[in-house]
């Protein structure tokens, strides 16, 4: 009962001081609510990043992996600093000089206004089908996991499932449809250092029960008992195989960090290009510290229940009730259900701006006021809400929560960065080349993953048991040598098509160069040290995988 009541009292407050913090906004104008009316500063912005992403598909997939595969899957977390640091050099002065509210409206000034709409409709649709569901259901899981929803209310875990779906969507729906990107934002920044605090005390409680009361203790016993999962090199058999970290990982943190509509929105809010770009570094230092909170609980929870957990997934919620004292149990499920709340309201937010000024504005009532626009792009996004509230439990047969999401996101984010690419680094490629260079990727993606894919594994895998191999390993080796991971796919997707890109320019260019104009509604003074920070996050990142290399 008290867990109870301290998670909903935090939650309240929360909501409160939100409401409070949003009530000067203008939310009539399309600045007011789809950027917070450019006022975000660096403690906001980097926050409001970081519990966006954080959130359960991160926390409990990601720990899930930890569970299975130990360290190495860290890649998805450091990693991620490094592009941080490319978007907050390269990328943010960009965007700012052209005042954009969503990165399509770039593709609309490079290329052409169908381009923009395609892309839209490419993000619109990987949210609804796949990013907005698996947050509802990972969040789900993880709460009807540490409250025991299904004996609580004396149903199944299907039942529990599907009610824990909706009273989060729809909670979440009301956070972002109707407060806009600063109310999503003032939450998520007092989210997060609930979030932090409380990702914190569960390794320490973990490591400290593990010890025998001492944290240190526990530590050594937990690396002298899996010496095998502290290795930073992932194998051929790996969900994270080496290798990929210098093909498709860094494109696939690319387009997260620096394209994704959902992420860099926050960025896109800020008061300035100083503010963006220090909000942004200090997001990718703290991103370097993840492993504790999103790796190191999966690897604890591998020694404490002896691998024997019937579901990886269910690694990191099982941990929170084994080693968490009962009285945080409700501030921590607070601060969790905020970071459910903060990924399912950015997405949400992100679809409504999409919608509203890519989509309605654009093609359905070009003479639409601001405030109709807004109008019109909370309905869309209470459809989308309730279309992912229907989708989420059909997600429960998945694998792995984390790697399934990954590689799905492959559809559209590949295509999508390989024309914001060119788009910034060449002048002549003209419009065609964009929206063969999407489609192309898209269905050349599909056709990999979900065609040849099967094809060939489904045929070594018959070769190999008909040669009278039984071992587990030695049929993962088969599997892994079978077909390409899919991150190296990516990799080669991505340099097919900006080749293709290319050459389309080669032979029909546009007719007079691309020329990026500074519209002057944000300063875009940039930070004096971003560079020299950028370059200590890149060597901090790279030091610890050294460290970390067996």
């Amino acid at each position: 009962m008290i867990g109870i009541i301290s998670f909903i009292g935090f939650t309240l407050l929360v909501a409160i001081i939100a409401y409070y913090a949003t009530r000067k906004t203008d939310e009539s104008s399309s600045d007011g609510y789809f950027l917070g009316g450019r006022s975000l500063t660096a403690g906001v912005i980097a926050g409001s990043l970081l519990l966006t992403n954080l959130s359960t598909e991160q926390i409990v997939g990601l720990n899930g992996n930890a569970y299975s595969e130990g360290i190495l899957v860290m890649a998805w977390e450091t990693l991620a600093a490094i592009a941080i640091v490319i978007t907050a050099v390269f990328l943010l002065p960009r965007y700012l000089k052209s005042g954009l509210t969503t990165v399509p409206q770039f593709l609309r000034d490079r290329y052409d206004v169908s381009t923009k709409t395609l892309t839209s409709a490419l993000f619109l649709t990987g949210y609804v089908v796949v990013l907005l569901p698996i947050i509802l259901y990972s969040g789900s899981l993880a709460i009807s996991t540490m409250f025991d929803v299904p004996t609580l209310l004396g149903v199944s875990s299907k039942t529990a499932l599907v009610i824990c779906v909706w009273g989060i969507g729809i909670i979440g729906s009301i956070y972002a449809v109707f407060g806009g990107l600063k109310a999503v934002a003032v939450s998520d920044s007092i989210n997060a250092i609930g979030l932090l605090i409380g990702g914190l005390l569960i390794p320490i409680f973990g490591l400290v029960a593990i010890g025998d009361g001492n944290l240190f203790q526990g530590l050594d016993v937990l690396y002298d008992s899996n010496p095998e999962k502290f290795d930073s090199i992932g194998g051929p058999t790996a969900s994270v195989p080496f290798a990929t970290i210098f093909t498709g990982m860094m494109l696939v943190q690319l387009f997260y960090w620096g394209t994704n509509q959902q992420i860099i929105q926050r960025a896109l809010g800020a008061k300035n290009l100083k503010e963006g770009q220090k909000g942004l570094l200090l997001a990718a230092f703290i991103k370097v510290l993840g492993p504790i909170i999103v790796v190191l609980p999966g690897i604890i929870a591998w020694h404490m229940f002896e691998g024997q957990l019937p579901k990886a997934d269910q690694a990191y919620p099982a941990l929170v009730n084994a080693v968490l004292p009962t009285y945080l149990v409700g501030f921590f499920a607070a601060v969790l259900f905020g970071a459910i709340l903060s990924s399912f309201n950015s997405v949400l937010n992100s679809s409504v701006t999409l919608f509203g000024i890519d989509i309605y504005k654009q093609h359905i009532n070009q003479d639409a006021t601001e405030s109709t626009v807004v109008k019109y792009g909370k309905i869309f996004g209470i459809i989308l809400a309730f279309a992912a509230m229907f989708i989420a439990p059909l997600i429960a047969n998945a694998e792995s929560l984390f790697e399934y999401l990954q590689e799905v996101n492959g559809i559209y984010s590949i295509p999508i960065l390989t024309i914001i690419v060119v788009g910034y680094l060449t002048k002549r490629v003209p419009a065609i080349a964009a929206k063969i260079g999407i489609l192309s990727g898209s269905l050349l993606y599909i056709l990999s993953q979900f065609f040849l894919k099967p094809y060939f594994i489904d045929n070594a895998m018959a070769e190999a048991k008909a040669a009278g191999i039984t071992d587990a390993a030695e049929l993962a080796q088969v599997e892994a040598a079978a077909y390409p991971h899919f991150l190296h796919v990516m990799a080669i997707l991505f340099v097919l098509n900006v080749a293709l890109m290319l050459i389309i320019g080669k032979i029909w260019p546009r007719k007079d160069d691309y020329a990026q104009e500074y519209t002057r509604q944000v300063d875009i003074e940039p930070y004096r040290y971003v560079k020299a920070v950028g370059i200590g996050i890149v060597i901090l990142v790279v030091g610890i995988y050294i460290y970390f290399a067996n």
